[in-house]
């Protein structure tokens, strides 16, 4: 959001200087008259450009960007980090007996980022002006998510936000260790990818043609395996383009399938069914749902919204589709274990070991067991699939080579042979 500097009268006559944060100038302005200051002079200090008709239109047209921006998909990557590390200093402020508001004007003055002082800035202006910590957040859902927010809310009716915090902080800092190990498990594959397929590029363009049209300048009849090679030189000269263009086509047409209901449903199955890759992802969604239900459950918030909350965030719809199921039972008065074996989706003994929490009343303990075992699990899989993977990938690149070395060798060795 766009930030203003003003000169302005206030009541009484006195001139009054500062800035504010707005989505225009005439916004500016308003919030301005609200507090019955008269603005004479508005300048937009961000981005160093003023605040006229032309200034008007790019921060209109920039804010539209930016609304377009503000799914409720809560943070990712590196945004995870900076909330992580935000609400560990908020839960740390508040738990020192520090008034929220007080808590909130340090982390606006201590903000690494013009963005994350602007946000803070407008959560405190948002609180003071009567809303709760959980509605303030909630006007900024790509930091925030639905999960952060509802826990936070939570932690406002019971009166420990602080704990429900902290309690976040460590939650956030296991999701962005999982993701890393996920991550770290296809970069190697997908480097290897890239790397092999711009060296096979660069010799069917460059290296194979001279070659081959040396071959063909000599005037004998070429082997089979030549002339395949030739055909696919020829093909990577003359039609890269289109290669190009097919493979932008492909990754739009799947997005969009992606996109919709069933066709996310029908791709998340297919992945879980793809051998070890679908046993890493089924044990990722796993430790996400127990790790979160668990994490909402502790700080208070309904066993119904808790779930609601979770299939949001599990990443895999075909586990989402379960926990939407678990959480229809339960409105029907069933318990969580039964309705989460019959799905058929989560192992035996999740739904054991939940029954086993449930009976004995300490199901976020036992929801906690199941994903730091889980994660475990996905450490031994996340070794295996990069183990597994990179001799397939370097096989794969050498039998590409050696054909093309191979087709190159075949007619120089008959010539030598006549």
């Amino acid at each position: 959001m766009p930030i203003y500097e003003y000169k302005a009268f206030a009541s009484g006559g006195s001139v009054a200087t500062g800035v504010i944060d707005a989505d225009t100038p005439r916004a500016a302005r308003d919030k301005l008259r609200k507090d019955k200051i008269l603005v004479t002079e508005l300048r937009q200090i961000k981005g160093g450009r003023s605040a006229g008709l032309a200034g008007g239109f790019f921060s209109r047209t920039r804010a539209k960007i930016q609304n377009l921006r503000q799914e409720p998909s809560g943070p990712s990557g590196r945004d995870l980090e900076v909330v992580g590390g935000i609400t560990r200093q908020m839960g740390t402020l508040l738990g020192a007996g520090i008034p929220l508001a007080e808590a909130l004007r340090a982390m606006v003055d201590q903000a690494e980022t013009r963005r994350l002082q602007t946000m803070f800035r407008e959560i405190r202006e948002g609180i003071t002006q009567g809303l709760s910590l959980g509605d303030a957040l909630a006007q900024h859902p790509r930091m925030f998510s639905e999960l952060y927010v509802n826990m936070v809310r939570a932690g406002e009716a019971t009166g420990h936000v602080d704990q429900v915090l902290n309690r976040l902080a460590d939650f956030l800092q296991a999701q962005r260790a999982l993701q890393r190990k996920v991550v770290s498990a296809l970069t190697y594959p997908l480097l290897m990818i890239c790397l092999g397929g711009g060296v096979i590029a660069v010799l069917m363009t460059v290296v194979v043609p001279k070659i081959t049209g040396m071959l063909l300048d000599t005037g004998q009849e070429l082997p089979l395996p030549t002339l395949i090679l030739v055909s696919i030189s020829e093909a990577f000269q003359n039609w890269w383009w289109a290669g190009l263009l097919g493979i932008a086509a492909c990754s739009w047409m799947v997005e969009r399938y992606y996109k919709s209901e069933s066709g996310k449903l029908r791709v998340d199955r297919f992945m879980l069914g793809v051998p070890i890759i679908g046993d890493m992802l089924l044990k990722s969604a796993i430790s996400r749902f127990t790790r979160t239900l668990s994490t909402l459950l502790t700080s208070g918030v309904p066993a119904v919204r808790a779930l609601e909350i979770t299939s949001t965030v599990v990443g895999n719809q075909v586990i989402a589709n379960a926990t939407d199921h678990v959480r229809k039972r339960i409105l029907e008065g069933t318990d969580i274990a039964g309705p989460l074996r019959g799905t058929g989706v989560f192992p035996s003994v999740v739904g054991y070991m939940v029954a086993v929490g449930e009976q004995t009343g300490e199901l976020e303990q036992m929801l906690d067991r199941i994903a730091d075992a889980y994660d475990e699990e996905l450490d031994v899989v996340t070794e295996r699939v990069t183990a597994l993977l990179e001799p397939i990938m370097i096989i794969a690149l050498a039998g590409i080579v050696g054909f093309i070395v191979y087709s190159i060798i075949l007619p120089i060795l008959q010539v030598s042979s006549i």
